[in-house]
This record gives C-alpha cells, sequence and structure tokens, in this order.
C-alpha cells in the first residue's frame, strides 16, 4: 500500500482551490500541506522546476502540477474520467479555457482592486497563510502597495468594469450556459463547475465575497456546489 497522496497549497489560491473542489468532491483521502508564502519555489522544489502551487503527490509519490491538467488527471485516476465524458468533449474543453482566461484573472481586481482592498487582502492573507515572523508583516505590508498599483490597477483601467460589475457579468455568462440544468455539467457538476467554483471560493474568505452575494443565480449555484462536496 503506498502512502497517502498530498496537496502542497495555499489557502487563498485560486488554482489550488480548483483541485482541492474536486478532491473533496470525490472524497479521496488527502493529506493538505500549507507551505510558507514566501518560499513556494523552494518549499515544492520537490517537484522540479515548476516552482508553483498546487502540487499533487499521488500513492506512488509522483507529483503533478499545473491546476487544470491536475484536476483531469484526478478525475481519470481517481474517477474513472467521470466527469471529462459529462457533456460535450468540446464544450466542456471551450469553457475550460474561458474559465482559465477570464475568471481566474477577475479574483486579482475584485481583491486588489483599491489600495483599501489590497490593504485588507494581504492583512487577511498574511494570517491565513503559513509564514514566518518576519515574512508575515513584509507580505502584509509591503505586498498590498504592489499588488495594487503594479497588477490590480492595471486590470481594472484596462477593463473598463468595476470589479463588482466584472464578477457579475461573469457569473451570467457562466449561469445562462447553464439552461435549465443546476450545474454546467447538467445534473451534476463536470470539470468546467469546480473550475469557476474554485476561482469563486478563492474570494470567499475575504470581505470583498459580499459584491458577489447579491447575484441570485450565482449564488444559488454556488450554495450547490458546497452541497456536492462530502
Amino acid at each position: 500500500m503506498g502512502q497517502t497522496p498530498t496537496l502542497h497549497m495555499l489557502y487563498t489560491c485560486p488554482f489550488c482551490w480548483k483541485v482541492r473542489g474536486v478532491i473533496e468532491h470525490l472524497g479521496m483521502d488527502v493529506e493538505y500541506i500549507s507551505v510558507n508564502g514566501m518560499k513556494i519555489k523552494k518549499e515544492v522544489s520537490f517537484a522540479g522546476d515548476w516552482g508553483k502551487v498546487p502540487v499533487f503527490t499521488d500513492e506512488n509519490g509522483e507529483h503533478f502540477v499545473d491546476s487544470t491538467p491536475l484536476m483531469k488527471h484526478i478525475d481519470i485516476t481517481y474517477n474513472g474520467g467521470k466527469m471529462a465524458a459529462m457533456g460535450d468533449a468540446a464544450r466542456q474543453q471551450k469553457w475550460l479555457e474561458w474559465a482559465d482566461a477570464n475568471v481566474s484573472k477577475a479574483t486579482v481586481p475584485i481583491l486588489y482592486g483599491t489600495l483599501g482592498a489590497a490593504l485588507k487582502t494581504t492583512t487577511r492573507i498574511s494570517k491565513l497563510e503559513k509564514f514566518g515572523f518576519f515574512s508575515k508583516r513584509l507580505y502584509a505590508w509591503a505586498g498590498f502597495p504592489i499588488m495594487w498599483g503594479i497588477i490590480a490597477r492595471k486590470r481594472v483601467k484596462k477593463d473598463g468594469r468595476s470589479p463588482k460589475k466584472l464578477w457579475h457579468d461573469l457569473l451570467t455568462e457562466f449561469t445562462d450556459e447553464h439552461g435549465q440544468e443546476p450545474f454546467f455539467g447538467g445534473a451534476a457538476p463536470d470539470l468546467v463547475d469546480f473550475a469557476v467554483f474554485g476561482y469563486t471560493r478563492s474570494i470567499s474568505p475575504f470581505p470583498q465575497f459580499s459584491l458577489l452575494q447579491d447575484h441570485e443565480k450565482g449564488m444559488a449555484w454556488y450554495r450547490r456546489m458546497e452541497n456536492s462536496l462530502q
């Protein structure tokens, strides 16, 4: 019998939540290992030169990286590929790419779109993640102007929509694609559901999640996704 599979992750990483949602939905026995937010490359160096999270290590000690391929690997290996086989394959791939191209990029503007939001976010992250004494304070107070001034402000300006409007538009586009079904995958969630759920769920530890909560269809789907977890 092999070792217990592990998932090296950051608690607030949207890509990690994509994978963790699939793991929880399948009821897998996986050990979650938090990495130091300031030493990610060093702490996952065992997996090669990828240098990011999530990193999944299976019961045989083999490492797997990159969230979307990792979701597919877990579905195939531990679920017989049932989620990948739900519905039309081309439609599923198109919307997986849509989620990775659009929803993933919407997380930064909503969490860091203003100086105040950025400070709240980095302070919260410094409390949730595994940091050393000094790196925790460095991240909380030095990280927020970088995230706001260099990344978030540029994305907000380029898009032209407020972070709330951007998220509401994305949730509307996504849930409209469900038709009369409760999930994108139909009667049950598929890989696209878990991709979008992971990105959305990564915002839930922060006050900015309240900006999403008046999107009725989006939150109804989100609660159904929560209920699908074991």
